[in-house]
């Protein structure tokens, strides 16, 4: 009989294994990791801007890489080390390098957040429909501040009907475009619960029959055009996705940063705090889903850089960045973060990520 055992692995490689579970666009995870000794690793990042129109100018990697470092620093703590960190100068934007130094220090004490880090995962679901308490908001709040960033809320139902119209023209527009269309068929693993490097299907929230259609239907993009040109094909994704899910929730809300500038550190500091702010949604017992297909259309339509080429397309642009300056106002070009919270069972389907074996580069 052949035992297999597992790799040891040095404190470092603990810390990057645990760190890992940060959340990531479709679970890329666009990043590697070295151990270049006992006290120094660093984080080979890169981005998906050229064939992911939902990373427009790699933005949702470098808060993905944000959220990996906070989590670095929470895991570090765990084991009595303190993280200093910087961005390698020469490294470019679309790929880069983060030095991290590790240095034990006895005055170091673990945050409690670091028992969210494996449990934290969306939550695509209907929530229940319950009011988030006051307490929870304040230290939903609190946990971001020091970073520099604020949370606006959008509780009432009202509020969420407003939201719930602009996700749902987005998810018209994100469920009816040629450009979309092989970021959706490629990050789906069909048939299963988990998936470590994709989305399973059984996680993205529509009923099993609507999810058999759907398996069929984004086989070819002929199939994807004939069902919405004919037969009002993004009107159940929408409604099962968008519109029911962001009605049956306590609140929507909108991540706020004071300065927004776009530069990497910045996306960094904004992953940071997505991630804190997450955790601390876990700790309370909030499932949480990131609703970010409506900020992300909004900056196609600030910047100018044209989304797609298909009909109607850039009409639909134009009406998703007036409805979000309508709703966030004067904070919609600091805005980093969104999404919706409440009460919910966990998830019983997720991504998880890949094994040590395939995120360890050589030094």
């Amino acid at each position: 009989m052949i035992v297999v055992t597992a790799e040891k692995l040095s404190p470092i490689q603990e810390i990057l294994e645990l760190a890992k579970w940060a959340p990531s666009g479709d679970n890329t995870q666009p990043w590697r990791f070295s151990v270049i000794s006992e006290r120094r690793a660093d984080i080979h990042g890169f981005d998906t801007r050229d064939h992911c129109v939902y990373d427009l100018g790699g933005r949702a990697s470098h808060m993905a890489l944000g959220a990996l470092l906070e989590n670095v620093i929470l895991a570090a703590g765990r084991f009595g080390q303190r993280v200093v960190w910087q961005h390698r100068p020469d490294s470019p934007d679309h790929a880069p390098i983060l030095e991290l130094t590790f240095t034990p220090d006895e005055t170091v004490r673990e945050d409690p957040l670091v028992d969210a880090i494996r449990l934290r995962a969306v939550n695509r679901r209907p929530y229940r429909n319950c009011p988030l308490p006051l307490p929870a908001q304040a230290r939903l709040e609190a946990v971001v501040q020091d970073l520099g960033y604020r949370v606006r809320w959008y509780p009432t139902l009202s509020a969420r009907w407003e939201m719930v119209r602009l996700t749902s023209l987005a998810g018209k527009l994100r469920l009816s475009i040629p450009e979309t269309y092989p970021v959706h068929r490629d990050i789906i693993e069909w048939g299963v619960r988990f998936s470590e490097d994709r989305v399973p299907d059984q996680a993205i929230g529509l009923d099993p029959l609507t999810l058999r259609l759907t398996r069929w239907i984004m086989q070819r993009w002929e199939r994807v055009r004939f069902f919405n040109t004919y037969l009002a094909g993004t009107l159940i994704p929408r409604l099962e996705l968008d519109i029911v899910p962001g009605l049956a929730c306590s609140a929507h809300f909108v991540l706020i940063a004071e300065d927004g500038s776009s530069t990497l550190v910045n996306d960094l500091m904004a992953g940071r705090a997505l991630q804190r702010f997450w955790l601390q949604a876990t700790t309370l017992g909030l499932q949480l889903q990131p609703e970010m297909t409506p900020l992300i259309f909004y900056r196609y339509g600030v910047s100018g850089v044209r989304l797609s080429q298909a009909p109607g397309a850039q009409t639909l642009v134009d009406r998703i960045t007036h409805k979000f300056v309508q709703i966030v106002g004067e904070d919609a070009g600091h805005a980093v973060f969104m999404g919706r919270i409440g009460y919910a069972d966990p998830v019983s389907a997720r991504s998880i990520r890949l094994p040590w074996s395939r995120l360890q580069m050589k030094a």
